[in-house]
């Protein structure tokens, strides 16, 4: 496939997908800076075009699946907040009080319940996509800078 490729068309395919990293440094840039790009040339180059489509579908992938982890973390975080302020969780109405101004914090109080499960499991999985996104995100940029169709897994195709 690289005899058929111009130097041109796989650097910018490679740039496209590093573009998406650009997301740590601007807000949004993982769409915003590959949309330009695609956008701007997906016409004249059908390589270019096949890898702007695959980085947006992938970070909108990751972007839903990161939103259903946070849709399932709510309703246990929300189910530990009343206690965090009637006094049960971080035993604060102790606290309020005030006589004497005896802060001292006491381990015991602490009750690690079964809310705590999903929220570990969500967030390691959050930073499983952080990874996946990052390590994937890399091997992309290499592998079409050498010419080759690269598809990233575990990918919805929003854009076709």
């Amino acid at each position: 496939m690289t005899e058929t490729l111009t130097k041109h068309e796989r650097n910018l395919s490679a740039v496209i997908h590093a573009s998406t990293l650009s997301k740590y440094f601007i807000p949004f840039g993982n769409f915003l800076l590959p949309l330009v790009l695609w956008i701007a040339n997906k016409n004249e180059k059908s390589f270019v075009d096949y890898n702007g489509k695959q980085a947006l579908n992938f970070q909108i992938s990751l972007l839903l699946y990161s939103i259903i982890l946070g849709i399932i973390a709510v309703p246990f975080i929300l189910g530990f907040l009343p206690n965090i302020f009637d006094g049960g969780f971080f035993n604060l109405r102790h606290y309020n009080e005030f006589n004497n101004i005896n802060l001292h914090f006491l381990g015991e109080n602490l009750h690690f319940g079964w809310w705590l499960w999903p929220i570990g499991i969500t967030g390691m999985l959050q930073v499983g996509l952080f990874i996946i996104n990052i390590v994937y995100t890399i091997l992309a940029t290499l592998r079409t800078n050498e010419g080759e169709y690269f598809k990233y897994p575990i990918t919805i195709n929003f854009i076709k």
